[in-house]
């Protein structure tokens, strides 16, 4: 097989919603932006790389890489021969049951365990088998890898954000730069520090995952794509179809067909 970026993708109805993306050498970066579930990939070929906000990670081949929810990550694919991996995204509450109902926090970023990722890799290649009770496969290696490798998260109240409210409320689809910082008293500059401060993305970005995000909920929902580009405020299909694919590594179509 010689040709590149290639993927595919599976919502599952059980564990909360499971998605597993499949991506075949992707040789596009994936900007930074971030899930509400801990993503789980599996290194099929070539290091993984992965840019949290801190530091960058590599995650060298047959090894677990994994983000926890709302951690805001990039992550740069070989642009040349292109990256093959497995994400699990599971979601924090299903993690949270198998460990009798404590937060999971996983120290390590990049895990080795050869027989969780033969498992994983293995249930991914074999969803449609019925003879795979794949529920009970996917429990029994996410027992063992928070069993082997994960702590429990300490509570740690946040501090209030001055943004915090606004960035809660604010739909960002009609998302002044100048209106906003006028709103707040300052200059947009103060303003842009402030909010990368807080968020850890420039608006310009949060507002690409906010539209996103959008986009995702009502395509899950069966809605014409014409009419998702206007609510998710998109400029036309094609500039969708772009951004969508760029974030989530599939096409809108792809991502609406796990949902049929």
């Amino acid at each position: 097989m010689h040709q590149k970026n290639l993927s595919n993708y599976n919502k599952l109805d059980i564990l909360d919603g499971i998605e597993i993306l499949y991506a075949y050498k992707h040789t596009t970066n994936f900007p930074k932006h971030t899930h509400p579930t801990f993503n789980i990939a599996l290194v099929i070929n070539q290091a993984f790389n992965c840019r949290l906000n801190s530091k960058f990670i590599q995650a060298p081949i047959g090894s677990l890489c994994i983000t926890k929810p709302n951690e805001i990550h990039a992550t740069p694919c070989d642009n040349y021969t292109g990256n093959t991996f497995t994400t699990f995204y599971i979601a924090p509450e299903v993690l949270k049951r198998i460990n009798k109902g404590e937060e999971v926090f996983f120290k390590d970023k990049v895990i080795y365990a050869p027989k969780i990722f033969n498992n994983l890799l293995y249930i991914s290649k074999n969803i449609d088998n019925p003879h795979l009770d794949i529920e009970k496969e996917i429990m029994k290696n996410l027992e063992s890898l928070v069993k082997t490798n994960a702590e429990t998260f300490p509570f740690i109240p946040k501090e209030k954000r001055l943004l915090q409210k606004f960035i809660e409320e604010e739909t960002f689809i009609d998302f002044s730069l100048d209106k906003t910082a006028r709103i707040f008293g300052m200059s947009k500059y103060k303003f842009l520090r402030l909010f990368k401060q807080e968020t850890g993305l420039t608006p310009k970005s949060f507002l690409s995952i906010k539209r996103i995000d959008k986009a995702k909920e009502l395509i899950s929902k069966d809605n014409d794509l014409m009419s998702v580009v206007v609510a998710s405020g998109f400029y036309d299909q094609a500039h969708m179809t772009k951004e969508f694919k760029r974030y989530t590594g599939v096409t809108p179509n792809t991502y609406q067909k796990a949902y049929r």
